[in-house]
């Protein structure tokens, strides 16, 4: 069964072919400048060279129409036909309320999906546009909406609500959602068994660090708390985003700087956090090399990343009444040795060690903790692809 996987963004579109029986890729690629000028498709057929093609892309039709097109083409396709795609599914940034699991699409999960606009407006649209998009293209062929929001679901009514007057939840459905959800459900899923834990009972928290980050705790696979909120702006300092800071501080910054509400969270989401600390950089080794070189701004950025990060695993613990394995991914949490090391050095107190030996890897499953350590620490790398075409079969089948 091959399945195809799909993220848009608003002017963007990933994708990747999977064949479902082995699930391996057999092709994957990126559609960049859809609805600009100088739009280009990179298509990478496994085990062929990668193609190139600029071609227009007014719309996200064409871009999914010249995806289609790739994976058949004689040359650099890996299809003869776009028939052998048994089905489809979409990254959805939000479902709401409304939604506590993946699901088939139909026109009312189309509009839900619009109803969220509100609540994801640079991503909920695009994932609309994709999803239409493929029901022209491949008419029959079943849609699945895996929304990023569903593992956060699960979170009971004392973490995800806030302490604002209660008619804004029943008007607005203001609560925290929880991002980044299919690389918790598949990571948190994966370390149950990567560390023989029990199924049902297994208390993991997962470190999703990366430009963007998040942090998990779950029981049993089911989420129980995590750090992003009503948007991904909450939780831990981020590339760009400067997560938890005290509301007043907006109003603040606004009634010196004349500034109105949006300037100000445009200023936390794309000016802040890594960024705006150590006013290098919001790439992570752009400001460790900052460090190195003496730069205290970025040494101060990036131990406070690493400090909140070791806040929020001391939380979860706390929250699940003790931890058994804490799993660290994304591009920082897979590729940076360093930064695990200093975040496990706060969690001597759980009995925490880490095996510099071990340590000393990049992008591979791998227990990097003691054989003495109370805690089992590994690093895991995230998989959201196949974690959304595997709940494609799941409803499909």
């Amino acid at each position: 069964m091959k399945v195809l996987v799909l993220n848009c963004g608003s002017s963007s579109l990933k994708y990747q072919l999977i064949d479902m029986d082995n699930e391996s890729v057999i092709a994957k690629g990126l559609c960049e400048r859809i609805g600009i000028e100088g739009s280009v498709l990179t298509h990478k057929p496994t085990g062929k060279e990668p193609f190139v093609q600029e071609a227009p892309m007014p719309t996200h039709t064409q871009a999914i129409k010249l995806v289609m097109d790739a994976l058949v083409d004689p040359e650099h396709g890996v299809i003869k036909d776009t028939s052998e795609i048994s089905a489809i599914g979409h990254r959805v940034l939000h479902g709401g309320i409304k939604f506590t699991e993946s699901i088939v699409v139909n026109q009312q999960v189309k509009d839900v999906i619009r109803e969220c606009f509100d609540l994801g407006p640079l991503h909920n649209p695009a994932n609309l546009m994709g999803i239409e998009a493929c029901e022209e293209a491949m008419p029959g062929t079943p849609n699945v909406a895996v929304f990023d929001t569903t593992f956060g679901m699960s979170m009971p009514p004392k973490a995800y609500m806030y302490a604002i007057p209660h008619e804004y939840y029943e008007k607005y459905s203001i609560r925290r959602y929880g991002f980044h959800g299919t690389s918790h459900m598949f990571v948190s899923g994966e370390v149950l068994k990567f560390c023989h834990l029990d199924p049902k009972k297994g208390k993991v928290i997962v470190c999703h660090l990366g430009n963007g980050g998040s942090i998990s705790a779950s029981i049993g696979g089911k989420c129980v708390d995590t750090s992003m909120g009503l948007t991904p702006l909450e939780g831990l300092i981020m590339g760009t985003r400067s997560g938890d800071v005290d509301p007043a501080v907006l109003q603040f910054i606004m009634n010196k700087e004349g500034k109105d509400i949006n300037e100000m969270l445009n200023i936390l989401n794309k000016k802040s956090g890594m960024l705006g600390m150590s006013e290098v950089s919001s790439d992570f080794r752009d400001v460790e090399k900052a460090r190195e070189e003496g730069n205290e701004e970025a040494a101060v950025a990036l131990d406070a990343f690493v400090y909140r990060v070791a806040k929020y695993i001391g939380a979860y613990t706390a929250a699940m009444n003790g931890v058994d394995a804490i799993a660290f991914t994304a591009g920082v949490g897979e590729n940076d040795m360093k930064t695990r090391k200093a975040i496990c050095e706060y969690l001597g107190y759980l009995g925490v060690k880490i095996d510099d030996e071990a340590n000393n890897v990049r992008g591979e499953a791998r227990i990097i903790s003691a054989p003495d350590s109370k805690v089992q620490v590994v690093l895991y790398p995230t998989n959201e692809e196949l974690a959304i075409a595997r709940e494609t079969v799941r409803l499909v089948q």
